[in-house]
């Protein structure tokens, strides 16, 4: 296990949806270590594989208060979201410096493969929602400021240009 370095926008990777996963080896397995590891090192509540440069639809979320209960996804897929909304912050170690407040579905409910390779269901609420589907949209080859209009995004990527000189 070890901390992965996170690309850097505007690399390619981040806008490339991800392949699917056909099992779970040893191999994703590390991969996923390496994915936790990371993520507790920014430290942060979710982690796509794509954002490591690994071009996999594996994902990992910790929105607990006490961390080390990380669930490992592969092949997310969103099957039902609430249409109750939740307001939050979200950034990425890809973009440092800047976020930008999005509401999203409060609770949604995920089809993924587990760490066993088992297709398992799941209703992720609150923060971990935010954050699975933050997840997912990277696994699409998206950004968190897509969501934003172009005005916005524009002003969120100029600052961003002036944190990182």
């Amino acid at each position: 296990m070890n901390v992965r370095v996170c690309l850097s926008w505007p690399d390619k990777r981040l806008r490339t949806p991800a392949a699917p996963v056909d099992e779970i080896t040893d191999e994703i397995r590390a991969i996923w270590a390496d994915m936790i590891d990371t993520m507790e090192a920014m430290p942060g509540v979710g982690l796509a594989a794509p954002q490591i440069g690994v071009m996999l639809r594996l994902a990992v979320v910790d929105g607990s208060d006490e961390r080390g209960r990380a669930v490992r996804l592969a092949n997310p897929v969103i099957l039902q979201a609430s249409t109750e909304l939740r307001e939050h912050d979200e950034a990425s170690p890809n973009l440092p410096g800047v976020s930008a407040r999005f509401k999203r579905p409060q609770r949604v409910t995920v089809q993924y493969l587990d760490e066993h390779g088992a297709i398992t269901q799941r209703e992720f609420s609150d923060l971990e929602s935010t954050s699975v589907q933050h997840q997912i949209d990277h696994l699409n080859g998206r950004m968190y400021f897509d969501n934003l209009s172009k005005m916005k995004r524009g002003m969120l990527l100029r600052k961003a240009r002036k944190v990182q000189l």
